[in-house]
């Protein structure tokens, strides 16, 4: 039972959606199954997101020792990352990036905080509010909320309709 709960709680910290039907499938009941999708919902996020935020900071060092490193062909196609961030050239707009301008502005964190769990996975998740959203206050506290929300509804549904994962 225990290896059960540990496989679930890994599972959990990854694709958060399939693992609430994968725990009822290997035969875990309502609270163990909602108590191992808790845990590793919960424990993933934190993992990811402090990861990501730290990821992202040592980026910012690395980035001068990688621009030096990497051959020519490759600096090349990739040289907006080398340069100084003034000589930029200036962006021009196309149809896909004012589709997800207009999508972060429309729904931003609180997109992000509802579409995690199911349709986003918990590590990207994390980094989308880790990368853009990381000086807002309750960040964690929102996503947290949302991983239990969305636990509670799912276990709920899959322990009342059973027939639909068989």
């Amino acid at each position: 039972m225990v290896l059960k709960m540990l496989h679930i709680v890994l599972l959990a910290s990854f694709k958060y959606i399939l693992t609430i039907p994968y725990a009822k499938l290997i035969g875990l009941n309502y609270s163990q199954a909602l108590i191992a999708v808790l845990v590793g919902g919960i424990g993933g996020f934190l993992f990811f997101y402090y990861m990501s935020n730290w990821a992202i900071r040592k980026f910012g060092y690395i980035r001068p020792i990688i621009c030096k490193v990497v051959p020519g062909f490759i600096k090349r196609k990739y040289q907006f990352y080398c340069e100084n961030k003034a000589q930029k050239p200036k962006r021009i707009f196309s149809r896909k990036s004012r589709t997800i301008a207009r999508i972060k502005k429309s729904y931003g964190l609180w997109g992000i905080v509802v579409t995690t769990p199911v349709l986003l996975t918990i590590p990207v998740g994390a980094f989308l509010a880790s990368k853009y959203y990381s000086r807002r206050r309750f960040v964690v506290g929102y996503m947290l909320g949302s991983i239990v929300i969305w636990a509670v509804v799912l276990t709920t549904f899959i322990h009342v309709f059973p027939q639909i994962i068989k």
